[in-house]
């Protein structure tokens, strides 16, 4: 199979207006010092900008707003979006709404889209993915949220954490259970809750590695549902849709993940270029010295490594659903995120003091880099999954049971048998 990564002219024109616009309009404003006000007042003009230039929400099918790029196109411009933490929320399609907004497409109805998925994708209102408990970890068939059907309505009971943007969000995507009974996978739906639902107690966002305090942090909230009662009608597909929904939500969000990352790599790498080309040490430049030109070079590899594969996932997906790339989507997972941790650290290593500082982006994007080999599913959980998809193509062997030497002998036999005969 060959893989055909071009993309026509005009596309590369818009690739070559994101890049100005988020090198020369977004990157100052990640040092303005905004408070929430001041950010929606300075983003929005740029919001427009990108609305203006058909870019806004990109990932989404024309009829609902998006460009209908396909997830090779998609790919390319996350990587030019991901240099900048600020980036995704100005083009419509930041974490997690625009992977709510995806499921919404999928999985909603009229009623639902209407309600919930326009003005979030206009940006009237912003939206958290509520999933993940204590105790569950990376194993969603532990989940414990149970949602019970009471005429009508959903009654809904549980403890979740880790709910992305939780604390800012207009509305909720609960997983929930909804037949403990039923195989492991088909036990739990999706139901859509509003903030100001009675039982809904945003207990705090969790401190953590990679949290910042800037006006276009989401924060990760500890949510207690307590007979929290919504309509039926806010169930999101059918009962026991949760896991379907959840994966097709994830494919093409790990995809992003992965090119938003080697974004973020490439500016760390730019900004250790930069220093091992000025810095003076020892007699010379940096540049000069072997163990820096390894980092640099190794970097570049790994870089340039990461990159095929995320682009040959996307290539597959388009040209075959999720499930034709779901080994390609686990392997850019967790080696993606290893990449981005790497050249991170080696760029902050060259900075020396520097490098650990807030007067660079690199001490942010470390942090960041480290919690991206757990969340959507941990290094080792995508690892397992590659593994066993690999071997399922191989068949056992038989062992010989003689042992060796003796097996080396008779080669060495029938070889000097086919010396004399040649002879």
């Amino acid at each position: 199979m060959s893989w055909d990564f071009s993309t026509e002219p005009e596309f590369e024109e818009k690739l070559a207006w994101m890049r100005d616009f988020v090198k020369n309009e977004i990157y100052p404003l990640e040092v303005a010092g905004l408070d929430e006000e001041q950010y929606k007042a300075a983003t929005a003009g740029l919001k427009q900008q990108v609305k203006d230039k058909g870019l806004w929400a990109a990932h989404l099918p024309p009829e609902l707003g998006g460009g209908g790029f396909g997830q090779l196109k998609l790919g390319l411009m996350h990587e030019i979006l991901g240099s900048s933490s600020l980036a995704p929320s100005i083009f419509g399609n930041n974490a997690p709404d625009s992977g709510n907004a995806e499921l919404l497409a999928i999985g909603g109805d009229d009623f639902q889209k209407e309600r919930w998925m326009k003005p979030l994708l206009a940006g009237e209102k912003r939206s958290c993915f509520s999933m993940t408990e204590p105790g569950a970890g990376a194993d969603p068939t532990r989940l414990t949220t149970r949602a019970v059907r009471e005429g009508d309505e959903y009654v809904i009971n549980g403890h979740k954490w880790f709910s992305s943007n939780g604390s800012h969000a207009d509305f909720f995507i609960v997983m929930c259970v909804t037949d403990p009974d039923a195989e492991p996978h088909k036990r739990a739906s999706m139901i859509l809750v509003d903030r100001d639902t009675p039982g809904v107690n945003v207990l705090r966002d969790i401190p953590v590695m990679g949290g910042s305090h800037s006006a276009g942090d989401k924060g990760h909230a500890e949510i207690l549902y307590e007979n929290v009662r919504v309509p039926a009608s806010h169930l999101v597909g059918q009962e026991g849709d949760g896991f379907l929904l959840a994966q097709k939500r994830l494919g093409p969000g790990r995809i992003h993940h992965a090119m938003r990352w080697l974004g973020q790599a490439r500016r760390a790498f730019d900004i250790m270029c930069e220093r091992v080309v000025s810095r003076e040490v020892s007699g010379g430049f940096l540049r000069d010295k072997q163990m820096i030109q390894d980092m640099v070079a190794t970097s570049k590899a790994e870089m340039e490594a990461a990159r095929l594969l995320t682009l040959q996932a996307a290539w597959k997906m388009d040209q075959g659903g999720t499930k034709a790339a779901l080994t390609d989507i686990a392997l850019i997972k967790f080696w993606g995120a290893q990449v981005l941790y790497n050249v991170i650290d080696r760029a902050i290593q060259v900075h020396g003091s520097l490098g650990i500082t807030g007067d660079l982006p690199l001490e942010e994007m470390y942090r960041n880099a480290r919690a991206a080999r757990i969340y959507d599913g941990p290094d080792e959980v995508h690892k397992v999954t590659v593994s066993r998809r690999v071997l399922r193509d191989y068949e056992p062997v038989e062992v010989p049971t003689e042992h060796i030497p003796t097996r080396t002998a008779a080669a060495k036999a029938k070889f000097a048998q086919y010396l004399e005969a040649a002879s």
